[in-house]
């Protein structure tokens, strides 16, 4: 088990490192791709909405999509991104949690970690640091502890 686990992320990218101490050097144990992220808006969704039949009228209505593609492609993300900290923490995998993600991202992250997870949060920094060097993720990191 570490006592620390650091998550650099943004819509479409994450990567979870392992620390076991609080300046011990940072190690990659998993990482996760969301393609569709990166996917522009037309290519997630389609050309005309769909259409409803109301029950109670004879007319018909357009089916409008609750959610911008991106957003709702963002979300789903978050939730994979979730998920697999949960199992972490479940597995006893880490004591605390560290977040470095895109500013939307990390808000969408927030909203989809569960409860006992999000209280193993003790930093969180909102910068796009998912695609940078180990070394630019643990200075950043190491700034803030």
């Amino acid at each position: 088990m570490s006592r620390y686990w650091v998550v650099a992320a943004d819509a479409s990218y994450a990567r979870i490192f392992a620390r076991d101490k609080k300046f011990s050097p940072l190690v990659e144990v998993e990482t996760l791709a969301h393609p569709e992220s990166r996917l522009h808006r037309q290519d997630l969704a389609s050309d005309k909405p769909g259409r409803l039949f109301e029950s109670y009228a004879s007319s018909r209505s357009e089916a409008e999509e609750p959610t911008d593609p991106k957003v709702r492609e963002a979300q789903a993300f978050a939730r994979q991104v979730a998920e697999t900290l949960e199992v972490g923490r479940n597995q006893g995998k880490f004591q605390e949690l560290i977040i470095v993600a895109d500013p939307k991202f990390l808000g969408l992250l927030r909203k989809a970690l569960d409860a006992e997870t999000r209280g193993k949060v003790v930093h969180a920094v909102d910068k796009n640091l998912a695609r940078e060097s180990v070394e630019v993720i643990t200075h950043t990191v190491d700034e803030m502890l």
